[in-house]
């Protein structure tokens, strides 16, 4: 077995990779390595063929190829070392790496740094139960979006979209636009779990109907799918059978969460945020394990991919200072996620330095109030969704002030702390 020695290695050649690879590069650290499990680099971007990535960070729109491209070719132009095929299958709390690929067999690497950035993957059937026989054609959105876009196949002729996340919502338009007829999209919770942009153009583009508060009671068919029983739930999230109704249909599609990819992240013994299903950091993206940094998607599941880069970059510079100086700042400012938040990241702070926070709504609010710690800072929001994260800058001299954790609220009209 091959036993190398890096300075850094990312886990993960998707957009939070490779973002973080080109800032260490940039930082100075030189001996690093990309590990990516599929045959080529920009991760689930690549079978993204929609626009609407890069608004943010590059001011255009672009494809999901367009926008990975951009990151591969800067990769390539600065020589940064990757393998492809390269899948890690173990990772330990003292910074060693075991992966396996065709040219190389079996190869373990210690590492002074590692950043993980690998993703996310679909919640499945079993994650949500629904009753029925156990026929073909239930597929995760993911799934169907690599069948059409990547090999050119169609998944069925009639389909029925369980859970209204981004992805559902796009290949609703998507297999519409490839002459299937999507019979509607069926959503437990009683507002969408998509983007605002998605729901309209997605599906009310395309007349495509939209069940909010609705779930499915039972899949029909033998061999292959041909019908579901959709029927509204109450307010303990059960069917009302006695209101339930039926929609044929030979494919039904699952677009009912993602969940960070963190079996490498507990098998290190990072440590896990409850909520998030990703690790919990300080301000640096350092997770519970001195020089072991995550990112991306396998942190916290993003709706932009441009917050990605942004705290991918991040994850490499810090890892790159990490490095250097061999530590990093103590972090001991806890932070929570109150009234009407489900959770914020980062979990740590030290409260020297400017630090960005990612926020989810726990239900979509109106005209409500964003306030950090003992009125550190207000903030009015106009709309809060829990499809859309929230983000907010608080600068290090309102830090520097604070007493105890930093408690974040999301303040509904009219009410009072």
């Amino acid at each position: 077995m091959l036993k190398w020695q890096k300075e850094m290695v990312i886990i993960g050649g998707g957009p939070a990779g490779l973002a973080a690879a080109i800032a260490a590069w940039d930082s100075g650290v030189k001996d690093l390595l990309i590990l990516e499990r599929h045959h080529e680099l920009g991760g689930i971007l690549n079978q993204c063929i929609h626009n609407g990535f890069g608004l943010h960070y590059f001011k255009e729109e672009l494809t999901g190829p367009e926008y990975a491209e951009r990151f591969a070719q800067e990769i390539e132009a600065k020589k940064i070392p990757f393998l492809t095929d390269a899948m890690v299958i173990r990772l330990s709390p003292d910074k060693k790496i075991l992966f396996a690929c065709e040219n190389l067999g079996v190869v373990e690497i210690t590492a002074q740094a590692i950043i993980l950035a690998m993703g996310c993957r679909e919640r499945t059937r079993a994650a949500i139960s629904i009753p029925g026989t156990r026929p073909a054609g239930v597929f995760t959105a993911g799934t169907v979006q690599n069948m059409v876009n990547i090999e050119g196949l169609l998944p069925g002729k009639e389909i029925v979209i369980v859970g209204s996340g981004d992805i559902g919502l796009i290949m609703a338009r998507r297999l519409t636009l490839e002459g299937a007829k999507v019979q509607a999209v069926v959503e437990i919770m009683p507002y969408p779990g998509g983007l605002t942009r998605n729901i309209a153009q997605c599906l009310e583009d395309f007349d495509i109907p939209l069940y909010l508060s609705h779930s499915i009671a039972e899949i029909r068919g033998k061999d292959r799918v041909c019908g579901v029983l959709v029927a509204p739930v109450d307010e303990n999230m059960q069917p009302i059978l006695s209101k339930a109704f039926p929609l044929d249909c030979d494919t039904l599609v699952l677009s009912v969460g993602l969940i960070p990819e963190n079996e490498l992240s507990q098998e290190a013994e990072v440590e896990i945020d409850k909520i998030t299903n990703g690790p919990v950091v300080n301000e640096f993206l350092e997770t519970s394990i001195p020089g072991i940094f995550a990112c991306g998607n396998v942190l916290q599941v993003h709706d932009l991919v441009d917050n990605v880069t942004r705290e991918s970059y991040k994850a490499g510079k810090m890892a790159a200072k990490y490095i250097k100086e061999h530590s990093l700042p103590l972090c001991q400012t806890h932070t929570k996620a109150l009234d009407n938040l489900r959770y914020v990241v980062p979990h740590l702070i030290s409260k020297k330095a400017e630090v960005e926070f990612f926020l989810r709504a726990s239900k979509p609010l109106k005209n409500a109030t964003f306030v950090v710690g003992n009125n550190l800072l207000t903030k009015k929001m106009r709309e809060a969704k829990p499809g859309e994260m929230i983000s907010i800058t608080i600068p290090k001299e309102k830090l520097t002030s604070l007493e105890g954790p930093l408690e974040f609220r999301l303040l509904e009209a009219n009410a009072t702390k």
